[in-house]
């Protein structure tokens, strides 16, 4: 008897451990098609909202930055915009010139919303905000590192 509620627990246990990492995958994919029908206010209010979370911003500020992340939305859905295939249209890769192109002006844009935003933030939140970006690498980084580091010890 003992060993049937034993058995049945551990499948009531495990069920609940399947469910709960199907119910994840699908909330991220929902994530992602949510975020193709969003307006670029939509994105700006969000962005700002969170960075007002985490940066304790003032109303003047977080106006400020509503703004410039509103130009940026906009900015990268007329790039999207212009860079989607029409019917029939094969998806080409851009070649040497235009990617270097691309890659220029992106990272002038960059240094341009780094440049606005030391204006807008003071020192203590602009540094607060500069830690809060290299996070995302530095995890995507140590995944690959730790794999190599196990494989490593392994030989």
């Amino acid at each position: 008897m003992k060993k049937l509620v034993i058995i049945a627990i551990a499948l009531v246990t495990l069920n609940g451990f399947a469910q709960e990492k199907g119910d994840k995958k699908m909330r991220k994919g929902n994530r992602s098609e949510m975020r193709k029908d969003m307006t670029p206010k939509d994105i700006a209010d969000l962005k700002s909202k969170r960075l007002t979370l985490k940066l304790d911003l003032t109303d003047v500020q977080q106006k400020k930055v509503q703004k410039l992340f509103l130009e940026e939305a906009e900015t990268r859905q007329k790039f999207k915009d212009s860079r989607k295939l029409k019917e029939g249209e094969k998806r080409e890769r851009p070649s040497q010139e235009e990617f270097v192109k691309m890659q220029n002006l992106r990272l002038d844009q960059q240094i341009q919303m780094k440049r606005n935003m030391k204006s807008i933030l003071s020192e203590e939140q602009y540094a607060k905000f500069e830690k809060m970006k290299p996070r995302k690498h530095k995890k995507r980084g140590e995944k690959g590192k730790r794999g190599e580091n196990k494989r490593r010890e392994k030989r």
